[in-house]
Order: C-alpha cells, then structure tokens, then sequence
C-alpha cells in the first residue's frame, strides 16, 4: 500500500501524475466507491460509513489511471484518492492514514495488514513489558544496580517504571542541566513518586552544562557536550552510592552490590537518526543518549526501549 508519494512513484510511468490547481494541505471528506453490481465498497473501507474525514498534504496527484487499476475512494478535489489492483494486492491512497488527523487511518492500515495481507499479531505490549522486567532482571542479577536515568518525559519515565518494577536495588536519578522549564524537577519528582511509585534523586548541574556550553554553536558538539557531560555526572553518583553503601556495610548492613549498569530510555528513531551507515544515509542528528556518549563510559547501558518508536512508548504508560 503506497501513502501519497508512495501511490505516485511506483504509477507514474504507467498511469499520469499531475500537477494539481493548488496546493492541497487540511481535511477532506473521503467517499468509499462501491464496486461491481452487489455495490459493495472494498474491504479496506468497508464498514467505516459513506464518508469520513481523512488528511491531505499533496501538490501532485493521480491524474489518470493505470492499466488493471480501479478506483475504491475519491474526494472533491482528488478523484482517484484511493486505488486497487483488479487481480492482486495493490493498493495506493493519496491521503495520510498514519496521522492522528486521520480519525479512521490506524482502522484503515489495520485492515490492510491484517485483513488484506493476513497478517498475525504476535506481539503485544502487555507481553513485551512482562519480558523486559524479566531481561532487566536476569542481565542485572540480584546485587546488580542500576542507576536510571530520567528527564521527565515518555521515554525515560517508561524505562524508569520497568526498572522499578524489575529491581529491588535502584536509583532513578534526574539531572537539572539548567534548561530546565520553571519548577519542571519539582513536577517531575511529584509525578514520578506519587504517580508512579518510582523514588527520584535531582542533582542540579546547571552551573557545569552552562559552562561548558558556552560558546558553542555548532548543534553537534553541544549534543556531543551534553551527552558525555551526563555520562560524567552519572558515574560519579554511581561512585558516591557505592561509598555510602560501604558505609552501610561497615555499620552493619546487608551489602548492595556495585553500580555497574545505566538505564536509558533510548528510542528506536535515536539510534537511527544518530548512526551513519555504509551507503549514501548520513547521520541525521547525534542524539545526547546515543551517539554523544563517552566511548570510554564505565557504567553498562540498559536500554529496554531500544527497539521501539515513540506510540509504543507512550501507550506503554499507566492510564
């Protein structure tokens, strides 16, 4: 299934894409065709009603059909809004479904994938959460610590919650790097400990990222700066835990093991967008938590999210 450009291209040297009169960028009123003398409207619409309201952001459109193509929706201004092969599994929509400004688009590739392509689904987030604790956990070990590093945001707050309910022996540690919105660590430490359960340590270093800011513009070393300025002030509170731990330990208490792991809430698109591969893709930004850590760090990074894009984060949270 080809998304705008992605019904154009692969038909253009069959079929005809033109110019439109102007530029189309907003809502449009979808209208499913029916097909053949039963009237039925085909199965990536069917059911979804006689019209709904889909997102377009285009300049070109289809113009003319190609060869063994129908048509299964249109718009005002795009009559071919929505096309199929006659014999295989082809489809194209002009339209963008992936966007939340598409109300029935993730019902609409939902039946494309599982309908259509009989897709299975073998994956769900409950499942994912239960083995992650588990992967925490074994990697770990019982004495293994994790200092667990949080921002505030989706990602890092997700990672934080699996470590909390992976580890007894945890420290999430949130760092004022100076940037910080009015009162933003204030908030964070109340959500995370009264939402969440999750005991959160504020170091403010905003005396020392500003420092060693200043002067820089090129946006590549200041994400490279901020990166291995983490890193820095992560490892030396791992070194303050373990010495007050030793002091616990001489007084008495249970030992806690060293802190030897660091956990991030590190997104799929970060490592993409951080990492030129052989071949003609460049790095698109280093991101602080991934290309802009220290290749010399002491701590193992954890990062339980790694593989995920930001929806499956988000949806990963407690309602």
């Amino acid at each position: 299934m080809g998304i705008c450009y992605g019904l154009q291209a692969p038909l253009n040297h069959k079929g005809t894409v033109s110019q439109c009169d102007h530029r189309e960028y907003g809502f449009a009123s979808l209208e499913p065709t029916k097909q053949g003398p039963d009237g039925k409207v085909d199965a990536l619409f069917d059911g979804l009603g006689d019209e709904f309201q889909v997102w377009m952001s285009h300049g070109d459109q289809l113009s003319t059909l190609p060869p063994s193509f129908h048509v299964i929706g249109k718009t005002d201004t795009a009559p071919f809004a929505a096309i199929a092969h006659d014999s295989k599994p082809l489809y194209g929509i002009q339209f963008h479904a992936e966007v939340t400004h598409s109300p029935l688009g993730k019902e609409i590739i939902g039946r494309f994938v599982l309908k259509i392509c009989a897709c299975q689904k073998n994956w769900t987030m409950e499942e994912f959460i239960g083995k992650e604790i588990k992967r925490i956990r074994d990697i770990c070990g019982e004495k293994g610590r994790v200092i667990g590093a949080v921002s505030g945001g989706v990602d890092s707050t997700v990672a934080a919650k699996l470590m909390h309910d992976g580890l007894t022996v945890n420290v999430s540690i949130m760092v004022d790097n100076g940037v910080l919105r009015l009162n933003e660590a204030a908030q964070v430490n109340e959500m995370l400990r009264k939402d969440l359960g999750v005991n959160l340590t504020i170091v403010d270093a905003s005396e020392l990222f500003l420092s060693r800011l200043a002067g820089v513009e090129d946006p590549e070393q200041k994400r490279k700066i901020i990166g291995n300025t983490f890193i820095n002030i992560f490892e030396e509170e791992a070194t303050k835990i373990e010495k007050l731990a030793e002091e616990e330990e001489k007084k008495g208490a249970a030992a806690k093991g060293r802190v030897e792991w660091l956990l991030q809430g590190t997104l799929y698109p970060d490592v993409i967008e951080s990492i030129s591969f052989k071949g003609p893709s460049a790095t698109i930004k280093t991101h602080h938590n991934v290309g802009g850590l220290l290749k010399d760090m002491k701590l193992k990074l954890i990062e339980p999210l790694r593989e995920l894009f930001k929806g499956a984060s988000f949806s990963s949270l407690p309602r």
